[in-house]
């Protein structure tokens, strides 16, 4: 550990630099030789530190949601090409470019603040050691070594013999209980930051090998954090502890503001939005409509909360609009605009069906049927062999050609027999 803090010593300056500034106001209220003004200014540095590195931060929220995404993608790659390797590297970097994912943006943060974490580490050991640093003098120096937090000074360890410890006026066992204490809230906090993000903020329709990683890992970090914690000063832990509560923080910010789609977290946002816009019958602010107006937009493609969402509105009497808000209308079905609806043609009686749709002749009052002139045409009903004003019915062709009468002989001229007849 010491090799990779004199590897950041050129960033040991600055880090001094900042802590004496925040010492130089804390140390007017508490006193300059109080654990209060040594242990908050570490915190101050800390607050400034991440502050820097929210964009940062907000890169790494993309990446990750766009790696959860492109991971079923990935893998049909990886089963396409498992027998070649060069292929597989070149189709994945082509899907990253084409999806502008970076898998390198995930973990920018801890690389970012690693140079402040050691340089912070060199500083306090040299504390420790009596050595002077930075623009940490000689009367800093004393300084900080008379600091202790809850009993335990600013540089000591959990590993440190009962010597050292002595020499920094504290005894063994304050300094490990401070220190045990701080290293199983270090390692709570780790381990309740991966545990919220896997079970509110991952979409739990696709089932992906990453999430499984993050799933180890969610165990794994808090054992790393544990064994390594015992090595580190009261003041590096003090660093550590509060960079895990603002991460933790941090992301349940944008767990309840801007959650992964299809996860737990964007049913409870949604379920919270839908409740104010019943409420007050309009949305209320413009990073709200955007979210309404990119739900309406994606059409057929929404995930189960947002088909929720849509529903539970129609079912209220409001309508999302393309442009994010809502208008009162008609609740319809899933699926179903609220334009004009496609009328049908309506479904004529069975008599009319039967007749063939053929209009019938009205009646003439006061005439009978026989003294009408125009009789109404018979319907499809009726026979069509059935004779009409008196005259015989055609014969019918039988299977041997000859002609059969089935009322009277044939009037008129009769047709001579073929000769071959008899």
């Amino acid at each position: 550990m010491d090799t990779i803090a004199s590897f950041f010593s050129f960033i040991t300056t600055p880090v001094s630099w900042v802590i004496v500034q925040f010492h130089s106001v804390y140390g007017a209220i508490f006193g300059p030789d109080t654990g209060w003004a040594w242990g908050l200014s570490i915190v101050s540095l800390v607050v400034l530190i991440r502050i820097c590195l929210i964009p940062l931060f907000v890169k790494q929220i993309k990446s990750t949601r766009n790696m959860q995404v492109l991971q079923p993608k990935m893998k049909a790659i990886q089963e396409r090409y498992k027998n070649d390797k060069q292929r597989q590297s070149e189709e994945m970097m082509k899907l990253y470019k084409e999806t502008g994912t970076n898998p390198l943006s995930s973990c920018l943060p801890i690389l970012a603040q690693s140079p402040f974490f050691f340089a912070l580490y060199h500083v306090l050991s040299s504390i420790a050691s009596g050595k002077t640093i930075g623009v940490i003098n000689q009367s800093l120096l004393d300084s900080a070594r008379q600091a202790h937090i809850f009993g335990a000074p600013l540089a000591a360890k959990f590993t440190d013999s009962a010597d050292k410890v002595g020499s920094l006026d504290a005894t063994l066992t304050s300094v490990r209980v401070v220190t045990a204490v701080m290293i199983v809230l270090m390692s709570a906090s780790q381990f309740y930051t991966q545990r919220q993000l896997m079970t509110k903020n991952v979409d739990l329709t696709v089932k992906t090998p990453y999430m499984q990683q993050q799933k180890m890992l969610m165990y794994i970090f808090p054992v790393i954090f544990m064994v390594m914690g015992i090595n580190f000063p009261v003041g590096v832990l003090v660093y550590w502890l509060t960079t895990n509560v603002w991460t933790m923080g941090q992301q349940m910010y944008v767990i309840n503001q801007n959650p992964t789609p299809g996860s737990k977290a964007q049913d409870q946002y949604l379920q919270r939005l839908l409740k104010g816009i019943t409420t007050h019958s309009e949305v209320r602010s413009k990073r709200r409509r955007n979210i309404v107006s990119a739900i309406v937009a994606k059409g057929p493609d929404r995930n189960d909360n947002e088909r929720k969402f849509i529903n539970s509105l129609s079912k209220s009497g409001l309508v999302a609009q393309a442009d994010g808000t809502v208008i009162k209308g008609e609740a319809l079905p899933e699926g179903e605009s609220h334009a004009a609806k496609r009328q049908q043609p309506k479904r004529q009686p069975k008599s009319k069906r039967q007749a063939g749709g053929q209009p019938t002749a009205p009646k003439t009052s006061g005439a009978k049927p026989s003294d009408a002139t125009d009789e109404a045409p018979k319907t499809s009903l009726q026979k069509k062999d059935e004779p009409q004003d008196g005259q015989p019915k055609p014969a019918r062709k039988t299977g041997n050609g000859a002609a059969r009468a089935k009322s009277g002989p044939r009037k008129g001229q009769q047709r001579p027999k073929h000769p071959t007849k008899k």
